[in-house]
């Protein structure tokens, strides 16, 4: 069984959803690929949803919580769930690009090389973003592109965590926009 509770952020309304344990998903209101909560359980007080809103509330305060503070679940294959080990190591106010990732998760796949493309796809899909920050993930041109949440979001998280967006741009076109 999972449930579901809403919170009110600076970003916009937030769902949170979890599997009585776990969190599983946290999604902005509008974001693509949100989570099908409609057979979800309301239920405001699991203690994970308590440490989640505690967790979001010290983010938006400009606090540096980490991700691993809490119980993470985010259901996907090993691909994804390497693609989203990697964004939890990314430093609060950092930029990483999607080639970056890439070469990463080929490197724990024991592969060669990965493609760029493909580990976009994983970020894109990311179940909990904020948590998982997907936010700081950036083109290589410096391209602000690829969130689920909007770029318009996305500036915003980045702004909060002290990124010197100067070097960064919003594209003319891109899926993200």
């Amino acid at each position: 069984m999972y449930y579901r509770t809403a919170y009110p952020s600076p970003v916009g309304r937030i769902t949170l959803a979890c599997d009585g344990n776990s969190l599983v998903g946290l999604w902005l209101e509008g974001q693509k690929y949100f989570g099908d909560t409609e057979k979800m359980t309301e239920n405001d007080d699991m203690p994970v949803f308590l440490a989640a809103k505690d967790w979001l509330d010290r983010y938006f305060a400009g606090a540096k919580p980490a991700a691993a503070e809490l119980p993470l679940a985010p259901s996907g294959g090993e691909f994804r769930q390497i693609v989203w080990d990697i964004l939890r190591e990314i430093p609060y106010g950092e930029t990483v690009t999607y080639g970056d990732i890439a070469k990463k998760t080929a490197i724990r796949m024991n592969r060669e090389s990965m493609s760029s493309q493909a580990v976009g796809g994983a970020v894109g899909h990311n179940p909990i973003s904020i948590i998982i920050p997907c936010h700081r993930v950036v083109g290589a041109n410096g391209s602000l592109t690829g969130y689920a949440g909007g770029i318009g979001t996305k500036i915003k998280l980045l702004e909060l965590e002290g990124v010197d967006l100067s070097h960064l741009f919003v594209p003319n076109k891109g899926t993200a926009l």
